[in-house]
């Protein structure tokens, strides 16, 4: 892993953009690395676009501004690729892009503009609907990340939401369940170039 590892993720209100930045960051935590997670939106409501960062180092971070050159982009809802946010903004010619889409990497790559980087696909919402029961991508996308990048163990993550999401969802153990396998599927299922 880089000595600071920038994502960016891109969602609406409600695809859970900013709970998956934290649980991302929660796990690094977990497995011994500096951390910082953070959500920027406008006005909070149901499907407006918003923003959430994470950012993983192996020493301490003393930066305290918005992400922006992020390695990895991370993209919950494909619709915001051509519109008002420019998502491909700052993103170095290497750049690791990971999206929600039943389309190929290729085009989302041609959808993008980009040349060059990496582009992987991944269909979350239809993962989240087979596990959950509900289309919320952000859990999926976990597993869809950790594999492309590599930056955490599977087994780390897993563990880690499984006992986050225990305390959110005390009671509730089909959410967590469907969760863990929703990140396993995605985690299998990740296809890219």
């Amino acid at each position: 892993m880089e000595s600071l590892l920038e994502v960016r993720w891109h969602g609406r209100g409600g695809q859970g953009a900013k709970t998956a930045a934290l649980l991302l960051a929660e796990s690094a935590s977990d497995a011994g690395k500096f951390i910082q997670a953070f959500p920027e939106y406008g006005p909070e409501r149901m499907g407006a676009p918003v923003q959430a960062f994470t950012r993983i180092a192996d020493e301490p971070i003393t930066m305290h501004c918005h992400v922006t050159n992020p390695k990895i982009v991370v993209i919950l809802d494909p619709s915001l690729i051509g519109g008002s946010v420019d998502v491909t903004a700052g993103v170095p010619e290497d750049g690791i892009y990971v999206i929600n889409t039943g389309a190929t990497p290729q085009e989302m790559r041609d959808k993008l503009g980009i040349k060059t980087g990496k582009v992987f696909t991944v269909d979350a919402n239809q993962i989240a609907m087979d596990t959950i029961g509900r289309p919320i991508p952000n859990t999926p996308m976990l597993g869809a990340l950790i594999k492309v990048t590599g930056m955490l163990e599977l087994e780390t993550l897993l563990e880690d939401t499984k006992n986050k999401l225990s305390k959110k969802f005390a009671g509730r153990p089909k959410i967590v369940e469907g969760n863990i396998n929703a990140i396993k599927k995605a985690y299998q299922e990740v296809k890219g170039e």
